[in-house]
């Protein structure tokens, strides 16, 4: 009986300890899964506010040919922008994604500089709308955008720690990008002259 107790002690060691890193992986594991669930869920949240963005574009082009018939290569650059964005957006590249979004929002800024050149555009309540709501999109946008990158943040940084990094290989968990600015122009501060 004795020399049974002896055996029974390294045992249970053994099996305590396999319990105990059983637990360990399926912890990280779930946690791997849900910070990689939030980083598509924030995407998803920027996909929608991008559409939103590619509905209201036809109507802001359309108001403005109304007013400013020989603009119309400025127009069709924003047109053509917007598609290309459209098209990264199912393409699955989260990094041409962003640059079709970085090119698109130039060429919109050149539809409200014409404005400037139009005082009656400038004053037709379709176009101040849609210039709001667009306004309000590209807000919400930004928003969107603070959001992914947190938790993409959060994700690479739990895909770097120990002992997750080593469970992360294993599992072929990828570190995720974040949603960038490419063009320098847009992180220099605004000039406002008077």
């Amino acid at each position: 009986m004795l020399h049974d107790k002896k055996f029974m002690t390294p045992t249970l060691i053994i099996i305590g300890v396999i319990i105990i890193l059983a637990i360990a992986v399926i912890g990280m594991y779930n946690a791997l899964i849900k910070l990689k669930n939030r980083v598509d869920e924030a995407w998803s949240d920027i996909d929608v506010q991008l559409k939103r963005r590619y509905d209201l574009i036809p109507n802001l082009v359309e108001t403005v040919k109304g007013y400013a018939a020989h603009e119309k290569e400025t127009l069709e650059k924003v047109v053509q922008a917007r598609n290309q964005a459209m098209a990264a957006q199912f393409g699955g590249d989260a990094k041409k994604q962003v640059e079709a979004e970085n090119a698109l929002s130039s060429t919109l800024k050149s539809i409200f500089a014409l404005s400037e050149n139009y005082p009656d555009l400038k004053a037709n309540t379709n176009f101040i709308e849609l210039q709001r709501e667009l306004s309000d999109t590209e807000n919400k946008i930004q928003a969107a955008r603070r959001f992914y990158n947190g938790n993409v943040r959060d994700f690479n940084t739990k895909l770097e720690v120990f002992p997750t990094n080593i469970m992360a290989g294993m599992l072929g968990f990828k570190s995720r990008e974040y949603f960038e600015i490419e063009n320098k122009e847009e992180k220099e501060n605004l000039k406002v002259k008077f």
